[in-house]
């Protein structure tokens, strides 16, 4: 997620011993967890350098890249990937605006690259540039130097912590690839999903697939070492130290500590068992981010159409996760806060916004250049193509008969019909909001409440044990 850095705050620089003592007794308790002897440094690999995955790869450089001897912290990309010759220029504008920046690369003997690369003499690479703390999808906010693989097997085959920062669309595949390099593995690592995103599947019974669900099935590393990161942040505010929080959910084992490890003064991390709801909350919350980008386009950021907007998609995001989870984790505190600064700041609202506004288009596709992968686009379409069958029909409140789910999710059906079938424009979402037969948001989240309603082969039959405990 990209946002216009003015403020030069260091990361690395003026750590007290008090703050290095801390750090590196929370690194030898996870090391000792781990079971890592004297001499063998802890391997954390970062598995994709979009703007989250490139600055969670960068907080963990700066607290704990110090202590080399006992971590070794890397970040994989794919290697090949050219800078176009407009985000080289800006890149050069913005090194020469942050005189840490400038220092750094004059010191490391970087800087006449992008010099170079400025007057058109040379062509920059994303693995390349991001070895220097640039990340393509967020140019203007530069992170520390990071250690780059652009091998997938050399970056994961030892890696004790794999943090899985590649889109929901990708993740599958990626780890497909990387479960041939653990063939010959002893102890399996620990993995930190921070994709949110969810494919449907409709054989043998309709279920959704999350992203954890995907690297269980891709990789065989089983259900209590996977666990899913997110929270209310945009990448490149809490690089930038802004105040935040996340959870990290997923079995006991691990989460406890990976909390602690991971926690921050400037972002406090959480845990919390209930996987399932906080992993579809992270893929919903895009879906319906997209739409508040329109609603805010198209009434000129009109504070009441937007709050309107926001009671009614709240209540569809209730509404689906409790056909998925028997007691899920209630959409409040965290999990509220990230749907929230999301529909307010996310990429997918920038999304829905241009697309309102006309200066995008659908056929530029959902892979948009200096944003990245825009998941909520796959998402619309996976959860209409799940609540749309009938065979996990609900009571209409209204017209006392059984339907689909989708049929109570207005705005899912509005997006579904702008963004994948295209029979409609961005002004549908308004035309969804103002219809005088919308039902009050209570009682899609009353009828969501009744035990009767959830749906436990949503989640298909081997991970009936996603809500850990």
């Amino acid at each position: 997620m990209v946002g216009s850095i003015k403020t030069t705050k260091h990361h690395s620089n003026g750590w007290s011993a008090q703050n290095c003592n801390g750090l590196e007794e929370k690194l030898n308790e996870l090391r000792s967890l781990l079971g890592k002897a004297d001499g063998d440094p802890l391997r954390i690999v970062g598995v994709g350098a979009g703007a989250w995955g490139s600055v969670f790869a960068a907080l963990l450089q700066d607290s704990y890249g110090r202590f080399r001897e006992k971590v070794q912290i890397r970040i994989w990309r794919r290697p090949g990937r050219a800078v176009e010759r407009a985000t080289a220029e800006h890149l050069f504008e913005v090194i020469n605006s942050r005189e840490d920046v400038l220092r750094r690369l004059i010191r490391r003997c970087a800087y006449l690259k992008y010099v170079e690369a400025r007057l058109g003499d040379r062509t920059l690479f994303a693995d390349e540039i991001l070895k220097d703390g640039f990340c393509l999808n967020m140019i203007d906010a530069p992170l520390c130097p990071l250690k780059v693989v652009t091998n997938l097997q050399e970056a994961v085959w030892d890696a004790d912590i794999v943090v899985n920062g590649v889109p929901s669309t990708e993740t599958r595949e990626v780890f497909e690839e990387i479960s041939q390099y653990w063939k010959e593995r002893i102890t399996p690592p620990i993995i930190i999903s921070l994709a949110k995103g969810i494919e449907a599947a409709l054989e043998p019974v309709p279920h959704i697939i999350t992203p954890t669900q995907m690297i269980n099935r891709a990789t065989g590393v089983q259900m209590q070492n996977i666990l899913y990161l997110g929270g209310p942040n945009i990448a490149s505010e809490i690089y930038n130290k802004e105040y935040a929080n996340a959870r990290i959910c997923g079995a006991d084992k691990w989460r406890k500590p990976l909390a602690k490890f991971l926690r921050q003064p400037h972002f406090i991390v959480w845990d919390n068992s209930d996987l399932v709801t906080h992993e579809v909350m992270g893929g919903l919350k895009n879906v319906y981010a997209i739409g508040a980008g329109m609603v805010a386009a198209l009434t000129n950021e009109s504070a009441t159409s937007k709050s309107v907007y926001f009671a009614h998609c709240t209540s569809e995001m209730i509404f689906i996760t409790h056909l998925l989870a028997e007691e899920p984790e209630k959409l409040a505190g965290p999990l509220l806060a990230d749907t929230y600064v999301t529909l307010l700041k996310g990429r997918n609202a920038w999304y829905g916004q241009m697309l309102a506004k006309g200066e995008i288009s659908l056929d530029m596709g959902d892979s948009i250049s200096g944003k990245g992968m825009i998941q909520g686009v796959s998402a619309v379409g996976a959860f209409y193509e799940l609540l749309s069958q009938s065979s996990l029909s609900v009571l209409h409140p209204d017209e006392k008969k059984p339907v689909a789910p989708v049929e109570l999710c207005p705005i899912l059906k509005t997006l579904y019909k702008i963004l994948i079938i295209r029979e409609q424009s961005s002004q549908a979402i308004l035309q969804a909001l103002r219809d005088e037969t919308l039902n009050d948001p209570r009682e899609r989240i009353e009828i969501a409440q009744s035990h009767a309603f959830y749906r436990p082969s949503l989640l298909g039959q081997p991970l009936a044990t996603l809500h850990c405990q």
